[in-house]
């Protein structure tokens, strides 16, 4: 029996249990739009592909499955490659199936093809940040390259994958055995664990260790291994320091928790890495911003320090810092095995009380040193006001979604996080624009959950088509729109090393200048407020709240720098022997 590619897939989709799928239309993929207009499954339409690889991006942190995006050829698949990338760089599962030109026209360069260096090579784009790219050639090709597409993306370090589909293939008829013999295989692999013998003498090196400390990354959150995390924690007395990606792995209220290290960590938290003696790292990368570019005199001392890192990357482990121990494995398996070994050699447990009251004089010291202006009644408004009051309103369990600059910056620092996996941020590609749209993708994949998008005048603006997709599918987010008239926080570098701020504030005829995005809402049919006193933005993120509708707070803010301890090689570079950072503009 014979059936349509486009049909069958779809099908296929269906049976893996996709429930939407995020894209935009174009003449190469409305085939399987059809297709997917007959199924269960929801097509999720934005008005640019940026927003729709985000979006899908968002969707899947909260899955913990691969979402799927849909693309047009050319200029719809290079839209949604800096979303398909922010995603690889967090490793964050996807497949994305493109339509190209048809196969019979390869080498007559058709419409809208990229062919700069081969015939139907639009694939190419992506090669540089997907974990594979396929062009499907024939196809009876297509039911196995979809298949091992999820599964690639879901397996081992997950991320991307591009499945490049020509036009004429999504409307080629095929014999469903050749999908139906996919069915008996398993949907997802059995991962790796940590061997029992190299798990004891882990544990061991920790119970010997004077300044042991634990370093955890964005695996912990990528492998649901947070409960386990914390079992470990607290059966060791060990405290825990985070990446930004590894922010909430641990609750920023446990009495165990440092903190963010790196150029936006605290002086604190930087020197418990820097003078330990053994760090055990558990999911991370070390990246340049977690470690103040790698300069031993702020966050990491590696060696002296030893280094023992698991994780389900080879490549990641010693790549940035010697390892003493580097294993490869799951971390939901790889602490299942590390609690093991804690409870055999220490089943009384530690608790570690005099670091206890250590942790929480430095947390008392941290706030009391941030209250005033938390409480500021100053307008423009005081970023720390508007988190501090955004926490205050929050549940515990609301999914935050940050951009980049001092939203980001200012909630790893200065907010606290307290369900695992709640907030998503742009951590490795750090990318304008992506909280946004990564909200509303959120949103869809959980409803039961409060969702607040914190973001920069300068990163809603990227794409504030966004809003039309949230109106048209009731995802009741709410952006909060930190609006200091700029792109801050390079316009406070740039002020702090060359004493101008060209191109990086908005403004006309030497005004500060921004849209009142509160009206451009409206124009989307989204309820909104501009806020004008600092007091008003509290009860408006109440009201917001409580209608569960999607809303925009636009919150004009002062550009004031966030506090750093840590260290960016690029002052070195701006700046040679000065110890510069980021001044107010």
């Amino acid at each position: 029996m014979k059936a349509l590619v486009s049909k069958q897939l779809v099908k296929y989709l269906e049976d893996r249990g996709v429930k939407h799928i995020f894209g935009l239309c174009g003449h190469t993929n409305i085939a399987m739009l059809t297709e997917i207009g007959k199924s269960d499954i929801r097509f999720v339409n934005t008005r640019h592909e940026q927003i729709a690889s985000h979006a899908a991006d968002g969707y899947a942190r909260i899955t913990r499955k691969a979402s799927v995006v849909l693309s047009h050829l050319g200029p719809g698949l290079s839209n949604a490659a800096t979303g398909v990338a922010t995603a690889a760089l967090d490793s964050i599962p996807m497949v994305v199936i493109a339509g190209d030109i048809p196969s019979h026209f390869y080498g007559k360069h058709p419409h809208q093809e990229v062919n700069l260096h081969g015939d139907a090579d639009q694939y190419s784009m992506y090669k540089p940040f997907v974990k594979r790219a396929w062009r499907v050639e024939r196809p009876d090709l297509l039911p196995e390259i979809i298949d091992k597409a999820f599964h690639l993306a879901e397996s081992g370090r997950p991320g991307p994958v591009l499945v490049n589909v020509p036009m004429d293939i999504f409307s080629a008829e095929i014999n469903t055995a050749l999908f139906d013999r996919l069915k008996p295989n398993a949907k997802s692999y059995i991962k790796p664990s940590l061997d029992e013998t190299v798990a004891d003498k882990i544990v061991g090196m920790l119970l010997a260790a004077k300044k042991p400390v634990l370093y955890v990354g964005g695996g912990i959150l990528l492998a649901d291994a947070a409960v386990e995390l914390k079992n470990f924690v607290e059966r060791l007395g060990l405290p825990v320091a985070h990446s930004l990606m590894g922010k909430g792995a641990l609750p920023d209220d446990h009495p165990l928790t440092l903190g963010m290290t790196g150029f936006w960590g605290t002086q604190y938290i930087n020197d418990s890495c820097r003078n330990a003696d053994l760090i055990l790292a558990l999911g991370t990368s070390f990246r340049e911003a977690d470690c103040s570019s790698w300069d031993p005199e702020y966050t990491f001392s590696i060696p002296p320090t030893r280094l023992i890192h698991i994780d389900i990357d080879p490549s990641e482990i010693g790549r940035n810092y010697p390892v003493e121990i580097g294993a490869v494995a799951d971390l939901k398996q790889a602490l299942g095995a590390l609690n093991r070994a804690a409870k055999r050699l220490e089943p009384d447990g530690r608790r570690n009380e005099s670091l206890r009251q250590e942790i929480a004089a430095y947390r008392a010291e941290f706030r009391a040193g941030n209250h005033a202006a938390e409480i500021s009644d100053q307008f423009p408004m005081r970023p720390e006001r508007i988190l501090a009051d955004v926490r205050a309103v929050l549940p515990r369990d609301a999914v935050i979604t940050t951009d980049v600059g001092w939203n980001k910056n200012g909630v790893g620092q200065q907010f606290p996080v307290y369900t695992p996996g709640s907030v998503l941020t742009p951590g490795g590609y750090a990318t304008m624009g992506f909280g946004a749209s990564a909200a509303i993708g959120a949103k869809i994949a959980d409803p039961s959950k409060v969702v607040v998008s914190l973001v920069g005048d300068g990163g809603f603006g990227q794409n504030p088509a966004l809003l039309a997709t949230a109106f048209e599918e009731d995802a009741a987010v709410i952006w909060i729109i930190m609006n200091n008239f700029a792109f801050g926080t390079i316009a406070g570098l740039q002020k702090a090393h060359y004493g101008t701020t060209t191109g990086t504030v908005f403004e006309k005829n030497g005004k500060p200048y921004s849209p009142n995005y509160a009206d451009i809402a409206r124009a989307y049919g989204i309820d909104s407020v501009r806020i004008e006193r600092a007091d008003q933005f509290k009860p408006a993120l109440e009201a917001a709240i409580k209608a569960n509708v999607p809303y925009v707070l636009d919150v004009i803010m002062e550009n004031a720098p966030v506090p750093t301890a840590g260290h960016w090689n690029i002052m070195d570079i701006y700046s040679p022997g000065r110890k510069v950072t980021h001044v107010a503009t």
